[in-house]
């Protein structure tokens, strides 16, 4: 296997073409991640029209830009189009990737002109960018605003979506171990799977009702066994079928999922296989 790679030795021509600046902050458009390097470290956004891979990620993750907007590469198997977002998350550059069918690979102007956005990481979520912007507002969004803590560790969301005439509360968070105490009195909408352990942490907070992921079944419906433990303390619970939302984004189970299993409290408060996971989680609003 060679251990050199000449097109990664010169340096000293990497088209850039400035986008936007003031008081020392650009966005930086270019037709490869192959193209960052050292100018763009610390306050530059780059505007790469390479898929945002893991190894794009790597070609730029040395010179530590601002932020990343790249191509998603219309996703492809195994999602390796947007595979980079997390890999730059884990090392605390915030990303987001553009729609393919709206934006050339390999031509970064348009890219930045035409692109809309199709998928962030957690820390350019926290500054500010979301899906269906377009690329120029995302860069803008990245430019101005601070994404807070970008150190390793856990970043929790957390979201109440509605309230009852009694004060019940829909919280949307990622994990059932983002529970709050009050929530005992709360509908959580999680996105972990409901399986034996995940069991453990509900009956633990006993939430007046919950949703989770059914990560996939799993072996033996592993994914779903917490769904009769937690029936037999009376829980009300339902799960949200992993090929319908992301296990672990519990934003999107909440906008996007569908309900694959419940258990008979549930069912007693009129959730049904197949309802959307929104609709599921008023239903287990109810008293």
């Amino acid at each position: 296997m060679a251990e050199e790679a000449p097109l990664l030795n010169d340096e000293a021509d990497h088209p850039h073409d400035v986008m936007w600046e003031k008081d020392g902050r650009r966005v930086v458009a270019m037709d490869s991640a192959r193209y960052v390097d050292s100018r763009n470290r610390d306050c530059d956004v780059v505007v790469p029209s390479s898929y945002l891979g893991v190894l794009p990620a790597r070609l730029m993750a040395p010179h530590r830009p601002r932020a990343v907007i790249g191509h998603d590469g219309c996703i492809g198997k195994d999602g390796a189009g947007i595979a980079g977002l997390w890999y730059l998350e884990a090392i605390g550059i915030p990303a987001a990737a553009a729609d393919g069918m709206t934006a050339e690979l390999g031509n970064g102007i348009d890219l930045y002109e035409t692109g809309i956005i199709s998928r962030v990481n957690i820390l350019a979520e926290r500054a500010g960018v979301a899906e269906g912007m377009t690329v120029a507002e995302a860069a803008e969004v990245l430019i101005t605003n601070d994404p807070g803590d970008v150190s390793a560790g856990t970043k929790i969301r957390r979201e109440s979506m509605a309230t009852s005439d009694t004060g019940r509360e829909i919280i949307v968070t990622d994990s059932i171990v983002f529970a709050l105490p009050e929530d005992t009195n709360n509908v959580l909408v999680t996105a972990g799977h409901t399986g034996r352990s995940g069991a453990k942490f509900l009956l633990e907070v006993s939430p007046h009702g919950f949703i989770c992921s059914d990560g996939g079944m799993s072996k033996n419906k592993a994914g779903i066994a917490g769904l009769e433990t937690t029936e037999e303390y009376g829980l009300a619970g339902a799960c949200c079928d992993a090929w319908s939302a992301p296990v672990g984004d519990a934003f999107k189970a909440y906008l996007e999922g569908t309900i694959s299993a419940c258990n008979q409290p549930a069912r007693d408060r009129g959730v049904e296989i197949g309802m959307s996971v929104k609709d599921a989680a008023f239903a287990l609003l109810q008293e």
